[in-house]
């Protein structure tokens, strides 16, 4: 479960910025989490508020964004959104849905991104990362 281990870096990446700011308490984490990345979005967040515990993240807000699978086709020239409904975690294939080619360039669908951390300093003031 590859989950644990990306909740573990994305928690002390988090902290690791938050207490740089100063802060006293992190109230929201926002992520982009891209299709490609196989990634299940409701295991890491429950990671992320199990390992979270007696942190600076305790009790923040996790929100996660899915971005979906956009390719365009070397061959067809076929550009957009793709069905990640198929990929396995052991052998990830794509296929162009026009031509079938799996000549592709992968747009985006692999983020893992802390996209935003919001704050709270000991004057109250809420800030953003």
């Amino acid at each position: 479960m590859h989950e644990l281990s990306m909740a573990d870096a994305m928690i002390k990446t988090v902290i690791e910025v938050a207490e740089k700011n100063d802060a006293q308490e992190i109230t929201e984490v926002s992520i982009e989490l891209g299709e490609m990345t196989l990634l299940n979005p409701e295991q890491l967040k429950f990671m992320i508020e199990v390992l979270s515990e007696d942190t600076l993240l305790e009790g923040a807000e996790i929100i996660i964004e899915t971005i979906p699978l956009e390719i365009k086709c070397q061959s067809c020239g076929y550009s957009g959104k793709t069905s990640s409904d198929e990929l396995d975690h052991y052998a990830p294939i794509i296929n162009c849905p026009e031509c079938e080619s799996m000549e592709l360039e992968i747009i985006t669908g692999r983020e893992c991104n802390v996209k935003s951390i919001k704050i709270e300093k000991s004057d109250e003031n809420a800030q953003d990362s």
